[in-house]
């Protein structure tokens, strides 16, 4: 599988020369031990990989007592793996380093010795209990990692220049044109399969759907354990924002009603709860910004938000979660756009996946008041990656059709001129400027 985090882990190796450790985050079950594991082998002459995640006793023992005693630990380490080391050729990877957060402590002091690289990985990285009494390195270097975007996904599939060719269509914004079925094609298989590496390559290999869903369920099945098992006394609370997702994100607003989880129940409660699942990259939120300026961050109201599912794919198989379903029946008719049900809740998830892989910050607007002309909804708010002295927030909305209004877009960009760019529709249509609004086909969301 091929990832575009290869690319950035290259960068780093080339522009860190050993000063820096790189820290890759992610969810869990989206191929971070795979890349860094494939990278450490073609970039290095030797590498060794710690899983803290599967620790045994002997090698608790020379991290526990000698991983601050530099030339011991190093010896112990290379003896324990059968692994030679070599100055400023060999790379040290610490996987789900938040199972150990001593030697997270140690890489400024591993960083500085400059004999080899490190590459950490892990998920919950931020969560309370895996940073106490420790010192969070300066020397560490962050990557986000994510489920494999549109891209990689074509590229899985064999395909290596139909994104290229909505690139350039986005650039000069012409239509597709015939190939538009194509890109729509390649969308709902996205969609449905999802960008979990392990449910790509099983649909790659076998084209298999009801193996595609075992796959999946088995990831939402070890992400329920991770809840049990490191939410603590917050995993009532994460099971319960987790479960109300899908039924959330089906309503016509799409923003999480706190009232779903019980009555009398405030935010401060549930806060943890939220930051939990949003550490552990299960979930993608969306901030309310109450002012379209380029602080979108500066206007949150954290106590209002949208919360998407990581991976669509993962929520395909969270919402038709009933044995009476045929999962074959079910993708093949959600490929072929044949069951009629609200598509909403899955197209603005892929589109928050999208945005979320190509690096955007995920931001909604919305404004209630009793005079309908004050009532506005705007599903996104992306801000322009050139700035300029105004205009430079996008609004963006996500429609599942190719019949819909757009009252709202209208409405904001009457209130709200100096503040906004062009405002975006995507939709199931080709692209096309019509009356100051750019409408993009959904699978150009990833090139946004």
């Amino acid at each position: 599988m091929r990832r575009k985090i290869y690319k950035k882990l290259l960068d780093w190796k080339n522009k860190s020369n050993g000063h820096t450790a790189v820290l890759i985050e992610g969810a869990r079950r989206i191929g971070k031990s795979y890349i860094v594991e494939k990278f450490a082998k073609n970039e290095y002459k030797s590498y060794i990989i710690v899983d803290f995640n599967d620790m045994a006793e002997d090698l608790q023992d020379i991290f526990d007592h000698y991983l601050n005693k530099r030339d011991d630990f190093f010896m112990r380490l290379s003896l324990y793996y059968g692994v030679k080391l070599y100055e400023r050729n060999s790379v040290i990877v610490f996987d789900e380093i938040q199972q150990y957060p001593k030697a997270r402590a140690a890489i400024k002091y591993l960083v500085k010795d400059h004999r080899y690289d490190y590459i950490e990985t892990g998920s919950l990285i931020s969560i309370k209990r895996n940073v106490k009494d420790i010192v969070i390195p300066s020397e560490e270097e962050h990557l986000e990692m994510f489920p494999m975007d549109l891209e990689e996904f074509l590229w899985a599939l064999g395909d290596d220049m139909f994104m290229d060719f909505i690139r350039d269509c986005y650039a000069k914004k012409t239509s597709l044109g015939s190939l538009h079925r194509k890109g729509m094609d390649y969308l709902r298989q996205y969609m449905v399969i999802g960008g979990m590496p392990q449910a790509v390559s099983e649909y790659v290999a076998t084209k298999d759907f009801d193996s595609v869903d075992r796959v999946k369920r088995n990831i939402i099945r070890l992400y329920r354990e991770d809840i049990s098992k490191y939410a603590f006394e917050a995993e009532t609370k994460v099971t319960r924002i987790f479960d109300e997702i899908p039924s959330q994100l089906q309503k016509h607003e799409k923003k999480f009603r706190l009232s779903a989880l019980g009555s009398n129940v405030k935010m401060r409660d549930y806060e943890d709860a939220f930051f939990w699942l949003d550490d552990a990259k299960i979930i993608n939120v969306c901030y309310n910004s109450t002012e379209p300026n380029i602080g979108l961050r500066l206007n949150t109201d954290r106590t209002t938000m949208k919360c998407y599912f990581c991976d669509t794919g993962l929520l395909i198989s969270t919402a038709f979660d009933t044995e009476t379903i045929q999962r074959e029946q079910l993708y093949k008719k959600l490929i072929l756009d044949k069951l009629e049900f609200n598509k909403g809740m899955l197209v603005e998830n892929i589109v928050a996946q999208m945005f979320k892989a190509n690096g955007h910050s995920l931001f909604f607007f919305t404004s209630s008041d009793k005079v309908a002309e004050n009532r506005i909804e705007i599903d996104f708010l992306l801000s322009k990656k050139l700035l300029t002295n105004r205009h430079n927030i996008i609004p963006v909305e996500v429609k599942s059709t190719t019949r819909y209004t757009h009252v709202s877009l209208d409405k904001f960009s009457k209130k709200y001129p100096e503040y906004l760019d062009t405002p975006i529709l995507f939709h199931t249509g080709d692209l096309k400027v019509e009356n100051g609004i750019l409408y993009l086909p959904l699978y150009m969301a990833a090139v946004v």
